[in-house]
């Protein structure tokens, strides 16, 4: 039990200091990084994934809020289908289909539509670098099932998301980068 809430630390601190990390120039952030989900909607948008084992794959992805297909076709022939809730992993190579409620999987905290920085989703951290933004998401009532970080490029005021990289509740790691495939 211990080694459990040793796990978890990391999470529930970034939580905590998400509360306070909101300030006006964080309210602008966020503001930007809500316009940018209101407006976006990949098609075909090349991704390469690492794995929390270190595997990698590649394909396209469309995403606009609601809704996400990943069509994988390295290693292999792949789909992870997601709207609202849920999502379908279908894997060709082994014929296996599975389903994955979204309402506990940090994923899912893209896939409201809208998409809402506040209320349910909690930003619990923002970093700039140059020409860089970046956001981590948890869900506001248990911060401990997962992250997201989003990673932005930030040119003369237009954000274009460049990666994501998931934390789920047992810390795995997930990276997807877009526009490499």
């Amino acid at each position: 039990m211990i080694r459990r809430g040793a796990l978890l630390l990391p999470l529930l601190l970034a939580a905590c200091a998400g509360q306070e990390a909101r300030n006006a120039s964080s309210e602008h952030d966020i503001a930007r990084v809500e316009a940018y989900f209101h407006t976006v909607d990949l098609k075909a948008a090349p991704f390469s994934q690492v794995w929390p084992d270190g595997a990698e794959g590649s394909g396209a992805l469309a995403y606009h809020p609601g809704y996400l297909d990943m069509r994988f076709t390295a290693p292999h022939l792949m789909t992870l289908h997601a709207e609202g809730r849920h999502a379908v992993f279908t894997d060709s190579a082994t014929g296996a289909e599975t389903r994955i409620g979204l309402a506990r999987n940090p994923l899912g905290l893209l896939l409201d539509n809208p998409v809402r920085l506040g209320g349910a989703v909690m930003v619990t951290d923002i970093r700039h670098a140059p020409g860089v933004l970046q956001l981590s998401l948890a869900r506001t009532d248990n911060p401990s099932q997962g992250l997201v970080t989003l990673r932005f490029h930030d040119s003369a005021g237009r954000l274009s998301l460049y990666q994501l990289q998931i934390v789920d509740e047992r810390r795995r790691v997930t990276l997807i980068t877009l526009g490499s495939g």
